[in-house]
């Protein structure tokens, strides 16, 4: 059976895919890493609403931006400028979730097909697609995390500028938009640290797929 480079790149390239768009979802789909950071960053006191008016603003949120639910943020003032942000959100978070379906859907075929011995992976420098796919991915997030770990404030600002372009909707009023007050910067910073370390968990284990000790099932 004839390796093929064609089949050995189109899956590295599934792999990192999915990987990147699964530790993304990560912190929008475990809500529970939100829930903890009520009490971690005092928000009641800051605040000066209780936990559970917390909770269901950024659910409502949340079912919005995922589910397409009625937007709403609880009992917290809302603008019509804000709502607008959060269906751009939502354009991203459903963009996310098609890659991160697509992507698996790949590279699941491909295996499927590879068991079938449809064909063989070809293995670049003896280095199975996996181990590409977790070196892709994970030299990805050193980059931006390290250019993010510089100035996070300005990165923040270019990320609003690259995905919200020719946008202010995203500089939120608090007193027209109180559910930036329960989401400060600090939040998405730590979604920034989460989305992080999942991602270069799974490269290690894509990395540890493609190594050659595991020759025989590696990926």
């Amino acid at each position: 059976m004839h390796p093929s480079k064609l089949a050995s790149a189109l899956c590295a390239l599934a792999l990192a895919l999915a990987a990147l768009a699964g530790s993304i979802a990560a912190p929008i789909l475990i809500r529970p890493f939100y829930y903890a950071q009520i009490d971690a960053l005092d928000l009641p006191r800051q605040t000066g609403w209780s936990h559970e008016t917390i909770r269901q603003a950024y659910d409502e949120v949340l079912d919005f931006c995922v589910l397409d639910r009625p937007f709403g943020t609880g009992t917290l003032a809302w603008s019509e400028s804000g709502r607008n942000h959060f269906a751009d959100v939502q354009k991203l978070f459903w963009l996310d979730f098609a890659v991160l379906g697509a992507a698996l859907a790949a590279a699941v075929g491909m295996l499927l097909l590879r068991r079938a011995k449809r064909f063989s992976f070809y293995r670049f420098c003896g280095l199975g697609p996996g181990f590409w796919a977790g070196s892709l991915a994970a030299g990805l997030v050193l980059l931006v995390g390290g250019l993010a770990a510089l100035d996070f404030d300005r990165a923040f600002v270019i990320f609003h500028a690259l995905f919200f372009p020719g946008k202010d909707n995203w500089i939120f009023d608090p007193a027209a938009d109180q559910i930036i007050l329960i989401m400060p910067e600090v939040f998405f910073r730590n979604c920034a640290l989460l989305i992080g370390g999942v991602l270069l968990l799974l490269c290690a284990a894509l990395v540890l797929s493609g190594l050659p000790l595991r020759r025989s099932g590696s990926v």
